[in-house]
């Protein structure tokens, strides 16, 4: 399979300060503390590393470039595998943008992915060795365990209930048809007329009801846009715990602490 390139959302939301930049009186969440560094710098420093990850595209307001890549320059493993692409005004646009140029697979994740493994990269990969998309999921119970506070809200299926990892992938630019979901902004599955225009009234009665299990609805997805979509279901718990805000900031400061400490 031809090296990946992975894609970090990092712009502000809404071209809006996100709370905990505020908080830390920085411009941007992505680059507030956390465990001693940069946030985005947990993120990069994985990714850098990984031998399957070829280049990085951080998807980022153009003049973050500078700043981001001096932050790298200095912390990162790899830092010549990381690049920069100006951010659109909604997701789809940018992760088009960012995949510009790129023959081989796709993995697109947030720059507050703190926690994110190389064991999650290399089972994206694997899933997209055979299908279109792939899906990082992790199970109620594995975030609970890894925090009992890590997720309040989860998507229940019939087969049990599952948070999204933040970490998605795309065979190649044939499937980028699969981030037209996101356009208009991210979080879409918050809002149940952008459910019903991406996957039909049917499947929405269908999900809240717990009528069908994770691969079945999936499977209903992937027939409406005509691609295949695997689900991966990460083991960690901690995959789908991210900074989101002030609760999750404490939670994966503690959860690094723990980590560093074993």
């Amino acid at each position: 399979m031809p090296h990946v390139r992975v894609i970090v959302l990092a712009a502000q939301r809404n071209g809006q300060v996100d709370p905990l930049a505020v908080r830390f009186g920085t411009s941007h969440k992505c680059v507030v503390p956390l465990h001693g560094e940069a946030l985005i710098v947990h993120v990069l420093r994985t990714l850098s590393a990984h031998p399957d990850v070829e280049t990085v595209m951080v998807s980022i307001e153009t003049e973050m470039f500078q700043s981001i890549a001096d932050i790298a320059a200095n912390d990162v493993v790899t830092a010549d595998k990381i690049h920069f692409c100006a951010a659109a005004d909604n997701i789809a646009d940018s992760v088009r943008n960012a995949a510009e140029g790129h023959q081989g697979p796709l993995i697109v994740t947030t720059a507050d992915n703190a926690l994110l493994k190389a064991a999650s990269i290399n089972a994206m990969v694997g899933a997209l060795q055979s299908h279109d998309v792939a899906i990082a999921m992790a199970t109620r119970e594995a975030v609970l365990a890894a925090h009992p506070e890590g997720q309040r809200r989860f998507y229940r299926f019939k087969d049990g209930e599952f948070s999204n990892c933040n970490l998605y992938g795309l065979r190649g630019v044939s499937a980028l048809k699969a981030a037209e979901f996101f356009r208009g902004g991210g979080q879409f599955a918050k809002k149940a007329s952008r459910i019903v225009q991406a996957f039909g009234l049917i499947n929405l009665l269908l999900l809240r009801l717990r009528l069908v299990s994770l691969p079945t609805g999936l499977d209903r997805i992937a027939r409406r846009i005509g691609m295949t979509i695997a689900p991966v279901i990460l083991r960690d718990g901690t995959q789908a715990i991210d900074v989101d805000n002030d609760r999750t900031y404490a939670i994966v400061e503690h959860l690094m602490a723990q980590q560093h400490a074993a």
